[in-house]
């Protein structure tokens, strides 16, 4: 059957449709891009397409992507990006301020963003900004440029245009953003004891992990605490994989503070004894740990410690990844799998007894609202974008190289195989994949910010 692209009226019905209140049976009707209503039914509506067992869910939210362009575009771009976003069922995601260059972290750096954003994006996307040395100046008006929220790091970020922040930086910044009314996103690691790296075991994954330990999180996740206390700014910890902080973090949500987490599929799927040597597709900051401590961040994920799953889609060229040589130790760290969120958290999370609904408060619900996107996205609620995707959680597939769709194919969920395909992917009520396919051009939106 033929789809239409247009932004005519149309109604879909199942008996899976997964709202705010859980899994019910319905219509959806969608009119000029937007969810006019929902009527809870068991009989489809004359008009409506009746897809039966298939669930209809919203659309993913991914605040946690590396799109690297302008500058770095050989590493990904916002075409190649969104497209495989599309494909996963991704229909708004939020670009970090680096490895583009320049990195955002000025107003004009940001304008460049834009920019080079603008008619390329297959899904809609919004942006961060970055809190470095020196550039509190900036802050303010970024916001009112349409930022979303500002990401630092306490450890060094791989790129030297990035500089770290010392806990004096964030004192400075903080304040600022709490009064703005924007999230300050933390990279939770502080540089203390470790294994020293000898380089004759660069290949060894266990040498690697063992060179970035679970207490560097720890620490710096005990710091970020104490500067959202002092500051009320909203604090997110992003990627978190180090379920020993846990308890720290219960505690700061117990206590009424605005200090929110979230964790990656890399960290849920992978376990480190299951990684094999000279293999750097595997390598991220903060490392992929051991199966046991996987295992607490799923019980971080049942008990609401942890708000959110994204997937932290770092890419880069291959050449960098220096997988000739399995050199994990020297090789760019970052796991790319933006297609993929979805289906690696839900084969896993299935196997865990969690239901769809929980997958949508985690990857839809909790990250529109980590990104300010909740008045429009992240749950099937009439007056909301229409971005929905049509999800068969039974099927199953394994990763080919030639099914992925951002830039380069190199990632550890080749050859995998996964459960969840999704079929269908409407953005704003426009069909923009189906069936394997990507349907139409790009007309993705810029998610600015209120005050833009």
């Amino acid at each position: 059957m033929s789809h239409s692209v247009s932004h005519s009226d149309f109604v879909l019905f199942s008996r899976r449709v997964m709202l705010p209140e859980g899994e019910q049976t319905a219509n959806i009707y969608i009119s000029n891009g937007k969810i006019s209503r929902i009527e809870l039914t068991e009989q489809p509506a004359a008009d409506a397409e009746n897809l039966g067992h298939k669930v209809i869910m919203p659309g993913l939210i991914d605040p946690h992507v590396h799109v690297n362009e302008p500058g770095r575009t050989e590493w990904e771009g916002f075409a190649t990006a969104t497209r495989a976003a599309a494909a996963g069922g991704v229909t708004a995601l939020v670009d970090m301020p680096l490895n583009s260059d320049p990195v955002t972290t000025t107003r004009a750096a940001f304008k460049l963003k834009r920019e080079s954003a603008a008619g390329q994006c297959w899904i809609d996307t919004g942006f961060w900004g970055g809190v470095i040395p020196g550039n509190a100046d900036e802050l303010e008006g970024m916001v009112e440029d349409g930022i979303l929220g500002f990401k630092a790091f306490l450890v060094h970020s791989g790129i030297d245009d990035f500089p770290h922040s010392s806990e004096d930086d964030l004192r400075l910044a903080m304040p600022i953003l709490a009064r703005c009314g924007v999230p300050q996103l933390i990279h939770a690691e502080l540089e203390g004891e470790c294994e020293p790296q000898a380089e004759h075991v660069s290949r060894s994954y266990s040498a690697f992990l063992a060179s970035r330990p679970n207490h560097w999180e720890d620490r710096a996740i005990s710091l970020m605490i104490k500067l959202c206390r002092e500051t009320g700014c909203k604090t997110h910890i992003v990627h978190l994989s180090s379920a020993s902080a846990l308890p720290e973090i219960e505690a700061a949500k117990a206590e009424g503070l605005p200090f929110t987490v979230e964790t990656c599929p890399h960290y849920l799927f992978f376990a480190a004894e299951n990684i094999p040597d000279g293999q750097p597709q595997y390598k991220c900051m903060p490392p992929i740990r051991g199966g046991e401590n996987q295992q607490g961040l799923w019980q971080g994920l049942h008990d609401g410690v942890i708000d959110c799953v994204v997937t932290d889609h770092s890419p880069c060229t291959p050449g960098l990844k220096l997988l000739e040589h399995g050199d994990v130790l020297h090789a760019w760290g970052g796991i790319a799998s933006l297609q993929f969120g979805l289906p690696s958290v839900w084969t896993r999370a299935r196997e865990r007894g969690f239901s769809l609904s929980d997958i949508v408060r985690l990857m839809s619900t909790a990250p529109a609202q980590l990104a300010g996107l909740s008045a429009r996205k992240g749950s099937l609620e009439a007056g909301k974008d229409a971005d929905l995707i049509i999800f068969d959680p039974d099927a199953t597939f394994t990763v080919q190289p030639d099914g992925i769709h951002f830039r380069h194919p190199v990632t550890p969920y080749a050859s995998q195989e996964l459960s969840g395909i999704v079929e269908r992917t409407y953005l704003r009520g426009q069909l923009i994949y189906a069936d394997g396919a990507h349907v139409g051009e790009a007309v993705g939106q810029l998610l600015l910010g209120q005050s833009a």
